[in-house]
């Protein structure tokens, strides 16, 4: 319990005394440079403001969904050791069954294609 107190309150601290000594030596004097968009040593072309297409969001959203089966099958090699390995297998097969769904579903209604 002591170790645990001890683990705790150490990295409360230090993690105290780093940020704050981050706001104490921290320069906070922007200046034209340093608040404009990088373009590469060239003057920006346009603003750097402009607002991104919903389809960039949706296509990563759609990735973030369909890799999560990764997290999810990776201990699927370790879960066949069990003893009813075919509760496991059901389990599996029924979140790769809804994810195929899901993606046939997402392409019927076009939600991969670029172009219109």
């Amino acid at each position: 319990m002591n170790t645990i107190l001890f683990m705790m309150t150490l990295s409360l601290s230090l993690s105290i005394i780093l940020t704050a000594l981050n706001f104490w030596l921290a320069q906070a004097s922007p200046d034209s440079e340093k608040l404009s968009p990088y373009e590469c040593g060239f003057d920006p072309l346009g603003s750097a403001r402009l607002p991104f297409s919903i389809r960039f969001f949706l296509v990563a959203i759609l990735f973030l969904l369909f890799d999560l089966e990764i997290a999810l099958l990776l201990p699927l090699p370790w879960a066949t050791q069990l003893q009813t390995p075919i509760t496991t297998l059901t389990w599996a097969s029924t979140l790769i069954l809804l994810l195929t769904l899901g993606l046939i579903y997402e392409w019927l209604q076009g939600g991969l294609e670029w172009a219109e």
